[in-house]
């Protein structure tokens, strides 16, 4: 019969994307060797006696989930009683496989087992029990701790399986840790940050979309995201049985950010397309006016070429050109004939007014319902954007906590 017990000293490393379990532990073995035995009264009162380990039998226990050779310092020596129990002490320190459930990381606690049994021996052989119980191992193990960094301590379960193989039967002992993780670390370097773009994202809809910097400011905070996808992806493992819900968080804050992306080029592209069709018809307005000018230009060199031609026609054939001089009659006709151009033209500039106002009315009327259209659609995305934001990270808190 092997007594078996093993404190947890200290935790130095849990590996996710390997899944890997480093803890450094305290092992001690118990057995009695029936050929070893003295009257500690015939020997000075000597009870217990050190002898180097190669010199008896121990027995051959191993960890079944150890993938790496121990190389921390052994002790060379084990301890010898008068009346023949062995004890036999060992500091390990264990590189071991661990099954780690990371749907819940950084919130999340893992559970890792050391499993102690014989290679060759059946328990007809020998028999391994446990020196202590569940709950001194815990309370032994926490005195002992020296350091334990990101993981908190929390229990240390013993258990007792047998399982069989070729008609025989082998006993192990299964030694579960719990451990928890301190998140702060990972909440600090990773969530807040995606949080803090997020909320940079929402911000952004106050930013004019006249201008292209809101458009800009998106695309950056996008990749910001990306940077941080890429490092969430060296620390979770490659396969899991569940999706981790970090990164369902930040796949989700992702996807809403390029909906907001999209959102800004519709409206961008329909904002420059609203500015074009206003150039296209200030452009028609402008040559509208222009050939309105020539049309007036040509109207009156017409009226001063038939102002001529009638006065020549009024001249008499007897009368010589020195004798036309003007009369007062004349005279007031011509003034009059002047006054009438000058109306003309002030009434032809009040037409090219109101025709200028009448084409470019209806283009302002048709600007104006564009442009509420826009804000309608900023403002329709922006509450959903917000409601879809704080759903989810409801939803997330919910899920973290449960």
């Amino acid at each position: 019969m092997v007594e078996v017990n093993i404190l947890l000293y200290a935790i130095l490393s849990v590996i996710e994307k390997s899944q890997t379990f480093v803890p450094f532990i305290w092992v001690t073995m118990t057995w009695n060797n029936e050929h070893i035995s003295w009257d500690p009264s015939q020997f000075c009162g000597i009870t217990q006696i050190s002898i180097p380990k190669h010199m008896l039998w121990r027995p051959d226990l191993f960890i079944y989930e150890m993938t790496q050779k121990d190389e921390s310092a052994q002790n060379p020596y084990m301890f010898v009683s008068y009346n023949g129990a062995v004890t036999s002490e060992e500091d390990m320190k264990v590189v071991s496989t661990c099954k780690m459930d990371v749907h819940k990381f950084p919130f999340d606690t893992q559970k890792c087992n050391i499993t102690v049994g014989s290679a060759i021996h059946s328990d007809d052989e020998f028999q391994i029990i446990p020196s202590s119980n569940s709950s001194r191992a815990t309370k032994f193990s926490r005195e002992l701790m020296q350091t334990q960094g990101e993981w908190e301590f929390l229990d240390l379960s013993i258990t007792k399986k047998d399982f069989s193989f070729d008609g025989k039967y082998w006993e192990q002992l299964i030694y579960t840790f719990t451990i928890k993780r301190r998140p702060l670390l990972h909440v600090i370097n990773f969530l807040l940050p995606i949080l803090f773009f997020l909320c940079l994202d929402l911000a952004s809809f106050f930013i004019s979309d006249h201008r292209g910097e809101k458009l800009g400011f998106k695309v950056t905070v996008l990749l910001a995201i990306s940077v941080l996808l890429l490092i969430l992806n060296d620390i979770l493992p490659s396969m899991s049985n569940k999706t981790p819900l970090i990164a369902t968080y930040c796949i989700v804050i992702f996807a809403l950010m390029l909906l907001s992306l999209l959102e800004t080029i519709l409206v961008t592209y329909l904002m420059e397309k609203d500015s074009s069709s206003l150039e296209r018809q200030r452009a028609k307005d402008d040559c509208v006016k222009k050939q309105e000018k020539s049309t007036i230009l040509n109207c009156n060199k017409e009226e001063k070429g038939q102002t001529r031609c009638a006065c020549i026609c009024d001249m008499s054939a007897n009368e010589s050109p020195h004798e036309l001089l003007p009369v007062p009659e004349e005279v007031n006709n011509s003034e009059q004939t002047a006054e009438a151009h000058v109306l003309l033209l002030i009434l032809e500039e009040l037409k090219e007014l109101k025709n200028t106002l009448d084409l470019r009315l209806p283009s302002t009327e048709e600007g104006g319902m564009k442009n509420n259209w826009i804000t309608r659609i900023n403002a329709v995305f922006f509450f959903f954007y917000v409601i879809a934001v704080s759903c989810f990270l409801t939803f997330m808190y919910n899920e973290w906590n449960s």
